[in-house]
């Protein structure tokens, strides 16, 4: 059993690492990937709530359901922020024009606005297509109900903190790069520098 954690543990580990190197790739940026990461611890709390809610322990299968929420409950936060940076550069309206864009907090409240429906139908899909196996309503599938109530918790709890804390992050996150910029920007040449 401890052998078996050691690889759940590592393989989570491993699915962190992996997500963390396709966001860095797709945002072509180091810091704007752990914003949308900040909704993973957000997911334990909902998976420590919900097998305390139904009795169950933490077993191989609720760690194999945790594994699988990593990369489930990331997807909210992709979609929260790449509208808000979409936003940010300019919005192409339906008829082809194209809008200024918008300071970053406005961004992120048209964001949150704007996705909060798709993020609440992709979240109540796999509520619901987890309550057979969470409430253990077939045959000899006590064993297996553990990854569904950590499916339904972490997915709760992520997608409701998701719209809070992923933009607040994001905005710190974002003031931070800018400062990095800042101080970081090559120093122009002195005046009767080089001829």
């Amino acid at each position: 059993m401890q052998e078996s954690f050691g690889y759940a543990v590592s393989a989570l580990a491993l699915a962190v690492i992996f997500i963390y190197m396709i966001l860095a790739s797709q945002f072509k940026s180091f810091l704007q990937p752990l914003a949308l990461m900040t909704s993973l611890p957000l997911t334990l709390i909902g998976v420590v709530l919900a097998l305390m809610l139904f009795r169950s322990t933490l077993s191989m299968f609720s760690i194999i359901g945790v594994v699988m929420l990593m990369g489930l409950v990331t997807k909210n936060a992709i979609l929260l922020v790449d509208f808000a940076i979409r936003a940010q550069e300019g919005l192409t309206q339906a008829d082809g024009s194209t809008r200024p864009g918008l300071p970053r907090n406005e961004a992120l409240l048209l964001a949150a606005r704007v996705r909060l429906r798709p993020i609440l139908m992709t979240t109540l899909a796999m509520v619901f297509g987890m309550v057979p196996l969470a409430f253990a309503l077939t045959e000899g599938s006590e064993q297996r109900a553990p990854m569904g109530q950590a499916v339904i918790g972490g997915v709760l709890t992520s997608s409701v903190l998701t719209l809070v804390v992923v933009p607040v992050v994001y905005a710190y996150l974002d003031d931070l790069a800018a400062w990095l910029r800042r101080r970081w920007r090559p120093s122009h040449a002195s005046p009767g520098g080089a001829a």
